[in-house]
């Protein structure tokens, strides 16, 4: 009865889908009230459907109704009961039915916040939120139903691929959903200021809240499945220019760049066309990055589906969407009003600066991930397109961006003195040109840009923390005063400087990590020893013991540093019987912002086992960069001028007349 509920439930919040799809969109065209009215409850109805239909099939994992197909192809009555939960996304059925449940939960968050919008552009823009997730409902009901039963009930499931058995699941997937389903907003308020003509700064401050949220989300889930892939798969990287983690790079690279022009826009009344475009695209990536992963084009760890019929729908969507947006802003964006202007050499400029390198970027990540696809499609050849591309076209861009990046807050608005702006990072400068000497001293005939790469990113971390240091008046005023002066600054200050410092922090963890990594792979009998840098490893033995649905193969390695023990390590194999297969548990030593990472290999039948060893210098750097930045973002989310929104202006101001 649970799934006929969950199927039912779908079906009706399709029709409300429908409903706010029509109505509001209608009753703007003839601004009346009652119509638009609408919106709000429909969106209200219909996340509180979605809901209901994911609370079914979460039901029919957690008490493992194996007449359910999905259950039965992705669960198993022995595991735990976390990963049954998470094993509900963990699949490309489930993992749709999140998506539409986080479209409902964004429109409904509009509906509930939006009391300060305009009421056409409110209607509108629910309206063609509810657009998006019609078509996904109907997606999932015509193509991905995970709610069809099996004529027989089996005993058993099939049990949920190993490699996803991880708490890292039950964050990774729903942080990317919120973030990629988050630019749907960003792309909904575009729409609706195109279908009016009309676009101003209160526009950027309305849509800005949003957009920083999706950014913030996927920031978080792009960090969390890079760690998840670096100690679950046993590889020891953590990035490897996969093709759908370039799916899910590309939409923040234009969320950042959105949220930069959208500053630009709120401030000055500026760049209207171009936050515009950006906010399409950014969802549009998104989109992309749905259909690479589910239409069966590409095959990785990463991918949920192979059927090519779902493949052409989501096609189809992505056409609707992308290729109706894009034809609406070409007809609508040559008539909205320019705004304001400034010099280059302003903090506008800066801003410009950034988003042009980052959009280049995001073009070569787009071209290097697509362009093997088309080709293959288009001729039959098949190439690689990996690490050395982009490492070599990405790169290079990253540079001048980063050295731009402190230049921008401490820039005024409008005319901005480069010059004084240099003097003020006089420290940051002086940082950076000592830790390339140091880092030259101490590597002696290393890397040669390898140590002009960490000078970068100490120039970047102090350039952020300078701003602040110049807004308190730090070494100006007395200390208390300074004190008082930098808890008075705006969150949003704050919020840029930790996402600037946290930028930083990850470049250094990305170059000591990628540059000074050692790696040794051998093969030890049990109270052999193995060395790795400082430290000692000895092999004291192998044990197994049944996990719940898992048996595990687990070494222990007692590890000391100058003859004293450090800790012991226990890497180990699971096997899953009901899967047939088996993963890598890697044992994790964190001594400081560094890493020992150990991975098993095969054991042999004398009792040796093939391990593999990393010392991986300053690793944790990369994600404790990436929490920063999230912090960062919520900080300015914080801030009282971002809750607060954009005040309802006067119905002759609210948005300015198209010209």
């Amino acid at each position: 009865m649970i799934p006929e509920i969950g199927h039912y439930a779908l079906v009706l919040a399709l029709g409300l889908a429908m409903i706010q799809a029509v109505v509001p969109l209608w009753g703007a065209r003839l601004r009346d009230d009652t119509l638009m009215g609408t919106a709000g409850p429909t969106a209200f109805a219909q996340l509180a459907f979605a809901a209901i239909a994911f609370a079914a099939l979460t039901a029919c994992y957690v008490y493992s109704d194996f007449s359910v197909a999905n259950v039965f192809e992705n669960s198993h009555s022995a595991k735990p009961l976390i990963y049954k939960i998470t094993g509900v996304w963990g699949n490309h059925e489930g993992s749709m039915l999140l998506w539409v449940l986080i479209l409902a939960l964004f429109g409904a968050l509009v509906a509930y916040f939006g009391d300060n919008l305009p009421a056409t552009l409110k209607a509108n823009v629910l309206a063609v939120q509810s657009w998006i997730a019609a078509a996904f409902y109907i997606f999932i009901l015509g193509t991905s139903n995970p709610f069809l039963r099996l004529a027989e009930a089996p005993f058993e499931g099939r049990d949920l691929n190993p490699i996803l058995q991880d708490i890292g699941l039950a964050i990774h997937p729903p942080m990317l959903y919120l973030g990629y389903v988050g630019f749907s907003i960003s792309f909904s308020f575009a729409i609706a200021a195109l279908i009016e003509g009309r676009i101003d700064a209160a526009w950027a401050r309305w849509v800005r809240p949003w957009t920083l949220a999706a950014w913030m989300c996927l920031t978080a889930g792009i960090s969390m499945g890079s760690y998840w892939a670096y100690y679950e798969l046993g590889w020891g990287g953590w990035w490897f220019w996969d093709p759908v983690e370039n799916a899910s790079l590309m939409p923040w690279i234009a969320g950042t760049a959105l949220l930069h022009s959208a500053v630009v826009m709120e401030k000055r009344n500026a760049l209207k066309i171009w936050t515009i475009l950006l906010a399409i695209l950014a969802f549009s990536l998104s989109l992309i990055g749905t259909f690479l992963v589910r239409s069966g084009v590409l095959t990785s760890v990463h991918t949920f589906a192979t059927d090519p019929t779902r493949g052409v729908f989501i096609l189809a969507i992505l056409t609707f969407f992308i290729g109706g947006g894009l034809a609406l802003y070409a007809w609508r964006a040559p008539v909205l009003k320019q705004g304001g202007l400034f010099a280059p050499l302003s903090r506008e400029g800066a801003l410009v600066l950034n988003n042009l390198f980052l959009t280049t970027a995001c073009a070569t990540v787009f071209i290097g991930t697509l362009y093997p696809l088309a080709l293959e499609a288009l001729t039959g050849d098949k190439i690689s397109v990996g690490a050395p591309f982009f490492n070599l076209t990405f790169g290079p861009l990253m540079v001048p961006l980063l050295l731009a990046v402190p230049f921008g807050p401490l820039l005024a608005w409008k005319r901005g003195d480069l010059l004084g702006v240099a003097q003020r990072l006089t420290a940051a400068w002086m940082c950076g040109l000592i830790t390339v000497a140091v880092t030259f001293a101490i590597t002696r005939g290393g890397p040669i840009l390898a140590p002009f790469a960490i000078g970068l990113a100490v120039y970047v971390m102090v350039g952020a923390l300078t701003d602040i240091f110049e807004r308190a008046g730090l070494l100006r005023v007395p200390f208390p005063t300074a004190i008082r002066r930098a808890g008075g600054l705006p969150r949003s200050a704050w919020g840029t400087a930790f996402a600037h410092f946290g930028l930083g922090a990850t470049l250094l963890g990305i170059v000591c990590e990628s540059n000074w990594n050692t790696e040794r792979i051998v093969t030890l009998k049990p109270n052999e020893t193995v060395s790795l840098r400082s430290y000692e490893l000895t092999f004291d033995g192998m044990t197994t013991r049944q996990g719940p649905n898992y048996r595990e193969l687990t070494a222990k390695f007692t590890v000391r540093s100058g003859g004293t023990v450090v800790d012991v390590m226990e890497p180990s194999k699971r096997n899953f019987a009901s899967r047939g297969t088996s993963t890598t548990e890697a044992a994790l030593l964190t001594r400081g912002f560094s890493q020992i990472y150990l991975s098993l290999g095969d054991p042999a039948a004398d009792g040796a086992l093939a391990i593999r060893l990393y010392h991986k210098p300053l690793v944790l750097l990369i994600w404790l960069g990436t929490v920063l930045m999230v912090f960062g973002g919520a900080l300015s989310l914080s801030d009282r001028r971002l809750r607060v929104g954009a005040p309802k202006p006067a119905k002759k101001s609210a948005l300015q007349p198209a010209e």
